[in-house]
């Protein structure tokens, strides 16, 4: 029985390693850590691997770190004034209905349904729907 528990941890290990790298938030991480724990070990390594890609891709963000660079250039490209808030800027943070400019993210970055502002100089993504805060990129 241990030794199910053990190699269920290890393969677990063995899949979040390369899925940390590439992930792009909860579904593609969970994308990308399916399609390697199907290749590792099968149909439940895909369940395995999934699993484990959207904890490690929600855990990285909704803008994976391969791309953040990228896409700070394309804000920086845009020029859009910084919105000044008096209150702690964090995540989960819901920001005012007016006041501020609020700008769809391109979709080659994969994040429907969010925009990105620019509050007190850093490049914050808000989910449409609510505004709450669900990223700041450094």
């Amino acid at each position: 029985m241990n030794i199910n528990i053990l190699k269920f941890g290890v393969l677990l290990a063995c899949l979040a390693a390369p899925v940390a790298a590439h992930a792009q938030g909860v579904i593609g991480g969970a994308a990308n850590g399916a399609e390697q724990g199907n290749e590792a070990a099968g149909p439940l390594g895909a369940v395995v691997g999934g699993a484990a890609g959207a904890v490690i891709g929600g855990i990285d963000g909704l803008l994976g770190i391969d791309q953040r660079p990228r896409f700070r250039q394309y804000v920086v490209t845009q020029n859009r004034p910084s919105y000044q808030y008096r209150e702690t800027v964090g995540v989960g943070v819901v920001l005012p209905q007016s006041g501020v400019e609020y700008y769809d993210v391109p979709e080659e970055y994969g994040t429907r349904g969010y925009q990105y502002t620019i509050i007190n100089g850093q490049t914050v993504l808000i989910d449409r729907r609510s505004r709450k805060i669900v990223q700041i990129l450094d």
